[in-house]
């Protein structure tokens, strides 16, 4: 199960680890104000439960023939929910929402931010989902009496997931979603109480941490009583696991609504001096990985914007066609900065620019120019894992929808200067959980044996003279900086 953040998907995978099925259902997109999103749980809910129904049916399969189920979901979007009737109090929160900027300003001038950093591995910001939960106790009329008195739970949509599956039996999270919220502690593995009091969150809501592969429980509310819930992970772990990057220093970058680039630490939490994130990667047979992440919180959902927003596109499809009916972007660059700036800038208010737009500008440039904006977010995520890591990154492993586009991965390798590797099997969150949940329940038998199936089906190395590259490079950063100081 892939709930993901604009639809909800099943895929079905056999041994060898090949995609034999696939459902896919969008659901609503909720923008209360500027800068405010969320999703419907229940529609959340419904649609994942649909589409896992509707992949057994397309292979003509029945529930006893389903070995284990894995969940992977968009991380840090936030829900609360009555622990008797499993009624959400309000909607879902969404990880791109900005709602509690000025509470995150707050925390930073309190003099808090360091305290936070060391404990859970992230820097403040609105993404998280320890301050959007304080939002909704705050602002939810009787939603703090009820969490007080222990009547009301919260999760991230993994946890959501697993507690609609088990019909309210599991109220469960895993290490990399809870790494994800600010209030969990990365050294001890647990909730951790003094951030709990810094945002008022009683501890009687928080879910049960567990480890990335093991059975949680039953997925009997679909029919599935005998069928185990054995492997979680939040979508971008899951994709590091699934692209086999379990060694050291390994790295992979998922393009999908937003863009999120991870290196594989080891068992070392290794700090970030470049703004980056330092993040639980998987708790496997008592062991725990680390990884360190650059999120860039608009990439495909640029795409979507050129398609829903412009109208300059009928379908995402169409716009590699679109933007190579031009040689070049026109002197145009796009900065797709809809929701804040992510890493390496950390900025909340920022917002979308395009720059340089002449009488001859089409729709074409425009088009090329919000492909190139994607590659241009992860040159300044991988510059500043290269510094953490204190070494050069020798080769990008890539996952995710956008990877489909040669014109975008031939350009993301000129503009990195390094080889971008395409998998056979590009949707790797969704096999990340379903290896997870084939662990857990014996259907692999070893990490070994998974990353024997791993393959290449492309790979895109750097063919653009340096003097093109560092153009490219430089105009990005002239628009990044006018972007930055726009929004102050």
């Amino acid at each position: 199960m892939d709930q993901g953040t604009t639809s909800s998907r099943a895929i079905l995978f056999d041994k060898s680890g090949s995609i034999v099925a696939v459902a896919q259902k969008e659901f609503k997109q909720i923008f209360p104000q500027s800068g405010w999103v969320e999703h419907d749980p229940l529609e959340i809910w419904v649609s994942q439960a649909a589409v896992a129904k509707e992949a057994m049916l397309k292979l003509g399969i029945k529930a006893d023939q389903v070995h284990a189920i894995g969940i992977t979901n968009q991380r840090e979007t936030t829900i609360v929910w009555d622990k008797k009737t499993g009624e959400p109090v309000y909607n879902a929160i969404v990880w791109q929402d900005r709602r509690t900027a000025a509470y995150c300003d707050e925390i930073k001038q309190a003099g808090k931010a360091q305290l936070i950093q060391e404990k859970t591995g992230l820097v403040v910001d609105a993404y998280f989902s320890g301050t959007k939960l304080r939002w909704i106790l705050e602002h939810v009329p009787g939603a703090r009496a009820r969490a007080e008195k222990g009547e009301l739970a919260f999760g991230t949509v993994d946890s959501w997931l697993l507690w609609k599956l088990t019909e309210g039996k599991v109220h469960a999270t895993d290490v990399s979603n809870a790494s994800r919220t600010l209030l969990f502690n990365l050294h001890t593995l647990d909730w951790d109480q003094e951030l709990l009091d810094l945002m008022n969150i009683p501890r009687t809501m928080m879910p049960q941490v567990k480890s990335n592969s093991e059975v949680y429980g039953c997925a009997s509310a679909i029919g599935m009583s005998a069928v185990p819930v054995a492997g979680m992970a939040g979508d971008q772990q899951s994709a590091l696991f699934g692209q086999m990057c379990i060694k050291e220093g390994m790295v992979k970058n998922t393009y999908g609504t937003g863009c999120f680039m991870l290196m594989n630490t080891g068992t070392r939490a290794v700090p970030s001096k470049n703004n980056l994130l330092t993040t639980v990667a998987w708790q496997l047979n008592g062991i725990t990985h680390y990884a360190l992440e650059g999120s860039v919180f608009i990439a495909g959902a640029a795409v979507q914007w050129l398609r829903d927003g412009l109208k300059i596109i009928r379908s995402s499809g169409e716009v590699q066609a679109l933007a190579t009916s031009v040689e070049d972007n026109g002197g145009v660059v796009v900065v797709p900065a809809f929701s804040g700036m992510g890493a390496p800038y950390w900025n909340p208010y920022a917002r979308g620019a395009i720059f340089g737009i002449s009488r001859g500008t089409t729709d074409a440039h425009i088009a090329r120019a919000t492909l190139e904006s994607i590659a241009l977010q992860t040159h300044d995520v991988l510059k500043s894992m290269e510094s953490d890591a204190g070494v050069p990154i020798a080769e990008l492993r890539v996952d995710g929808g956008a990877t489909v586009n040669d014109l975008m991965m031939q350009f993301q390798s000129d503009i990195l200067g390094v080889n971008v590797l395409r998998p056979e099997v590009i949707e790797t969150t969704a096999l990340g959980a379903a290896y997870l949940a084939g662990l857990a329940s014996g259907y692999w038998s070893s990490v070994e044996e998974i990353a024997s199936q791993w393959s290449v089906s492309g790979t895109f190395s750097p063919t653009m003279d340096v003097k093109r590259k560092e153009h490219f490079i430089h105009e990005w950063q002239r628009a990044v900086k006018s972007v930055l100081s726009w929004s102050n």
